[in-house]
């Protein structure tokens, strides 16, 4: 690994496949279609794993990644509202040559996108996107859900397929997420019930996430999850209790660059390598975890320098020593590298393009 310059982010091979064979064993056990999330990766490469692992299709969250991620799949999910008239134009001439479903949580974006669909001549699946918890987006009631569908079903272009949620609220350990699926469950089969009263169905109900996904059976009416970060793990999942260090695949390479305060290195991955994003279930415990040194406490980033904690008379690295960081969230992570260094159990290695890279809109 000497080989390459840091700050490097290096994914195991092996560790990759482990964890795309845990996902689609359970989707096959389950009978729950696997769409994974693709802003974790943001690579070509990795969604054509996916889908050779027998994912049905492929998840993004914005146009410009379902441009780059089209050239992997067919079937594609905007998991965003695409209300704007550039965004939604640019959704609608994809959609003729793909399909593309939407997730919408307002009759103003079914619009938008019904006059886009229309102009480009072509047909746009739409999921009404219903709020099961997390109140970030979404309907907020099971008769706004039927409202919103009645809507879509009336638009010329667009196609209502069904119902999208996302359980992101749900953090608790695997054996107690029981209850917060099951209120999930409630909510999801009193907004079908409304719509078959209505004569409207939903050939799909789409949700999920990677620390709920190998609970999702618990969710009866999910005919499909969108888990991301699963593909490589991080440290929220490790310490959310959803993996193991074992079980995570991407980590950051660094060099130490300074000792030269007391009870401190400083590492050349700052804030423009690890984020700023914080530990969910951990908040105050640093940015990272350094493998080769797990007391210590990445305490604070700046652009370009990690300041790490030591306490008195611990062991720590010397200049020039380099350390492996598991960081708290991968996913802005990836999008901060044009590529990633894809290492096999043989020990070589190669560059995988971030296609997606910077595919904000």
């Amino acid at each position: 690994m000497e080989i390459l310059s840091t700050p490097s982010l290096v994914v195991d091979a092996d560790i990759v496949r482990r964890n795309l064979k845990r996902m689609a064993d359970f989707g096959a056990a389950h009978k729950i279609n696997i769409r994974p999330h693709t802003k974790t990766h943001k690579s070509q490469f990795i969604g054509r794993l996916q889908i050779e692992n027998g994912c049905q299709g492929l998840t993004v969250a914005k146009v410009g990644e379902a441009k780059v991620m089209s050239q992997v799949s067919d079937d594609l999910l905007l998991a965003y509202p695409a209300l704007d008239p550039v965004r939604a134009n640019a959704a609608a001439q994809l959609a003729r040559t793909n399909t593309l479903r939407v997730a919408v949580d307002s009759e103003y974006a079914a619009r938008v996108l019904s006059d886009a669909a229309k102009l480009a001549g072509s047909t746009l699946g739409m999921l009404v996107d219903l709020d099961v918890g997390l109140h970030r987006t979404g309907v907020q009631s099971p008769q706004l859900a039927l409202e919103l569908a009645r809507a879509i079903s009336k638009l010329p272009n667009l196609r209502l397929d069904g119902l999208f949620c996302y359980p992101g609220q749900v953090w608790d350990k695997p054996d107690h997420q029981a209850e917060s699926l099951k209120k999930v469950d409630a909510l999801l089969q009193e907004t079908l019930d409304l719509w078959r009263r209505d004569g409207l169905s939903a050939q799909i109900v789409s949700g999920g996430s990677t620390p709920s996904a190998l609970q999702s059976n618990l969710v009866r009416q999910y005919t499909e999850i969108r888990p991301g970060t699963y593909v490589f793990n991080d440290l929220n999942t490790v310490r959310g209790g959803f993996c193991n260090i074992e079980d995570c695949a991407a980590r950051i390479h660094a060099t130490v660059i300074s000792t030269a305060v007391p009870n401190q290195v400083v590492l050349d991955s700052g804030s423009k390598t690890l984020t700023s994003d914080r530990l969910i279930p951990q908040p105050d415990a640093g940015h990272g975890y350094i493998v080769e040194y797990p007391h210590a406490v990445i305490r604070r980033l700046s652009e370009e320098h990690a300041q790490v904690e030591f306490s008195s008379g611990s062991r720590r690295p010397e200049l020039g020593e380099r350390v492996t960081i598991i960081p708290n969230h991968i996913c802005p992570c990836v999008n901060l590298q044009d590529e990633l260094w894809w290492r096999e159990s043989d020990g070589s290695i190669r560059p995988i393009r971030v296609d997606a890279r910077g595919k904000l809109s």
